[in-house]
């Protein structure tokens, strides 16, 4: 299998990768233009670059079955270390594309009351990031409130409206597209408007 390249300059774009994926985390429904790193396979470049930052050999990952080629997990094991997890309750990262249904956000660990910290981050590839129904944000790292309109998969759309989980339970919920990325961490309320 080919080895596609990563991060031309791994240091420092890793680091300018880890900045801007924090600013997202922190300042939810803010979109962020990651630096330019080539595709592996069906990953888009924003995901790309977000598993080459945050993955490593402690970091168990779950792929849906259109990202996971051959190419795609030869990539990641030679990149980053990282492994599939074993068993869903392991899972660290998961990235899926806009077919992401129920059942699978569902079965992905959302933490617990003791150790909230293990709740996953779900990285879900969209079409766009604006233009589509849209959101209204309220929480930490949002002054008053924030509009969003990222096109989203139904099942998503229904989780972040319902959060079937009470805080701090949940998951970390990271939007690309492109190269372009926004966070929903679960501490962000979400609702129509």
């Amino acid at each position: 299998m080919t080895l596609l390249a990563g991060f031309d300059q791994p240091i420092e774009q890793s680091q300018q990768a880890f900045r801007l994926i924090l600013k997202a985390l922190s300042e939810p429904g803010v979109i962020v233009e990651l630096p330019d790193v080539p595709t592996w396979g069906a990953l888009n470049t924003a995901s790309t670059a977000v598993l080459l930052t945050l993955a490593d050999q402690e970091t168990p990952l779950q792929l849906c079955a259109e990202l996971k080629s051959e190419q795609v997990l030869t990539n990641i094991r030679f990149h980053t270390g990282a492994a599939l997890a074993n068993r869903p309750e392991d899972i660290h990262l998961a990235v899926w594309d806009d077919q992401l249904q129920p059942a699978e956000l569902s079965a992905l660990p959302h933490g617990s009351e003791v150790s909230p910290e293990f709740g996953a981050t779900l990285v879900v590839q969209v079409a766009t990031l604006e233009g589509s129904d849209g959101l209204q944000l309220s929480g930490p790292g949002i002054e008053k409130q924030r509009e969003i309109s990222p096109s989203l998969p139904t099942a998503l759309r229904n989780y972040l409206l319902g959060r079937p989980q009470r805080f701090p339970l949940g998951l970390d919920i990271i939007l690309t597209s492109g190269g372009r990325l926004m966070a929903l961490p679960r501490t962000t309320r979400v609702e129509e408007y």
